[in-house]
């Protein structure tokens, strides 16, 4: 008689495949929601295509829109979309710190050890302190954020009390998840030269981009950066330079564009460039029309919101620890030293090979995706790459072209979103799991390279 205890399922073996599975269960259950005819305004129901892919958008926090949210969506259909943004910030950052737990159990001693080190702001024995850190982070910023910009609506704009606390909390909601979703049909464009409107949702979007463990630490070591993880210092290392380059870039290049910032007072155009740079990362807002914008500031764009924002965040991209590491390692090669490291921290070969396998499999997902709309729109192949790299780095941002896509042009862009979203968590979580040690080499061989 077999008393051995029985094997678990097999699925159980990978938590990846537990987030992705739960993710896909969500939509079908938004989906289903948004699909009732009282979640429509106005007669009838909404179409599958327009319920899947707004499902999709809201909880993989995207922001892409097929249809006017305020015009087409009813109070319920509102609510359930923000009920999406709201889980999908909140399992994203939850799910990819405890997935970071995951893989640190399954390291050897050694290495155990030293990811501890290495991740002083998180406790990676204590999944309750990340489930109610996470919930901390989330109430803490979404309400101060809610106050302020309902504030200022209510003073500045003389909307109904009401009327304001449920836009400011929309809003509010909708700029720390990264979600992209207005209360309005042109986006933020109303407030466009309204520091009061525009700082508060950079500074939640931006805030929301950096990630839970990167707060957590900041929260707790603020004034010792020394005592930084590597992770911390490489997110903020990073961010704050991409944040500036797109601000400056896209100010000065659109200074002069009679159909963006030209239009503005002198004093209001950085404001509305710093928060198309901050939108990029991962936000999806506009302040700014941006069909019309230079294509020099399409291309720019195109590449901030391929790197997105911190790991465990509320942003999409590759992430920017992703393209720092990237980075380092062309240093050190173009150096000609034997091991990538960056902040007194020598980063182990596999780190580097799982970074360049996110970054490569996200190029051919984008590829891929671009080839197949070049092909069934015939669209401008700037338009195309626009509209791919923003549903696959979940930032909402569109050149025009969703709006004209098929239906079946825009189911590819919900898959494209959902695995933009879940991709590079699972992936880098998948090839930490697998990680395994070999008792032997091979001999070496050198190809020519070049």
């Amino acid at each position: 008689m077999d008393v051995s205890s029985p094997r678990r399922p097999r699925i159980m073996r990978h938590p990846a495949q537990v987030v992705a599975l739960a993710f896909a269960a969500v939509v079908v259950v938004g989906t289903s929601l948004l699909w009732l005819p009282v979640a429509r305004r106005g007669p009838g129901a909404a179409t599958f295509v327009e319920a899947l892919f707004t499902a999709v958008s809201a909880l993989c926090v995207t922001g892409h829109v097929v249809v006017d949210t305020r015009e087409h969506w009813s109070n319920f259909g509102l609510v359930v979309i923000l009920a999406l943004a709201q889980v999908g910030g909140f399992g994203i950052m939850t799910s990819a710190s405890l997935l970071g737990v995951f893989a640190s159990r399954r390291l050897g001693l050694r290495s155990r050890m030293l990811t501890a080190t290495e991740s002083r702001g998180l406790d990676l024995g204590d999944v309750r302190t990340v489930l109610l850190g996470v919930v901390r982070v989330s109430v803490v910023v979404e309400l101060v954020t809610a106050v302020a910009l309902s504030s200022r609506l209510l003073a500045g704009y003389d909307r109904p009390l009401t009327s304001a606390l449920w836009e400011g909390t929309f809003l509010a909601v909708s700029s720390f998840n990264n979600a992209g979703f207005v209360l309005r049909g042109n986006s933020m464009t109303d407030f466009v030269s309204d520091p009061w409107m525009c700082l508060p949702v950079v500074a939640a979007s931006l805030l929301g981009g950096l990630g839970f463990p990167v707060l957590l630490e900041l929260r707790r070591q603020f004034r010792v950066p020394r005592r930084w993880s590597l992770h911390t210092r490489l997110t903020l290392a990073t961010t704050i330079p991409l944040l500036l380059v797109g601000w400056v870039f896209l100010t000065l290049n659109e200074w002069s564009n009679p159909a963006t910032l030209a239009r503005l007072d002198w004093w209001a155009r950085p404001l509305a460039g710093l928060f198309q740079a901050a939108a990029t990362r991962s936000s999806g807002f506009n302040s700014i029309d941006i069909t019309q914008m230079n294509g020099g500031s399409w291309l720019v764009m195109d590449v901030l919101m391929f790197i997105g924002g911190g790991s465990a965040s509320t942003a999409g991209g590759i992430k920017v620890t992703t393209f720092a590491l990237l980075a380092v390692a062309l240093y050190a090669e173009f150096r000609g030293e034997p091991t990538v490291s960056v902040f007194g921290r020598r980063v182990p070969d596999r780190v580097v090979r799982q970074a360049l396998t996110v970054a490569l499999v996200s190029v051919a997902a984008v590829v891929v995706a671009t080839i197949v709309l070049v092909e069934m729109t015939r669209a401008p192949l700037d338009m195309v790459v626009f509209e791919v790299i923003s549903a696959f780095a979940t930032v909402g941002l569109s050149s025009g072209l969703l709006v004209q896509l098929p239906e079946s042009g825009q189911v590819i862009l919900a898959f494209l979103m959902f695995l933009g979203r879940l991709g590079p968590i699972t992936l880098g979580a998948a090839l930490a799991l697998r990680e395994r040690t070999r008792m032997y080499e091979y001999p070496e061989g050198r190809p020519i390279i070049g």
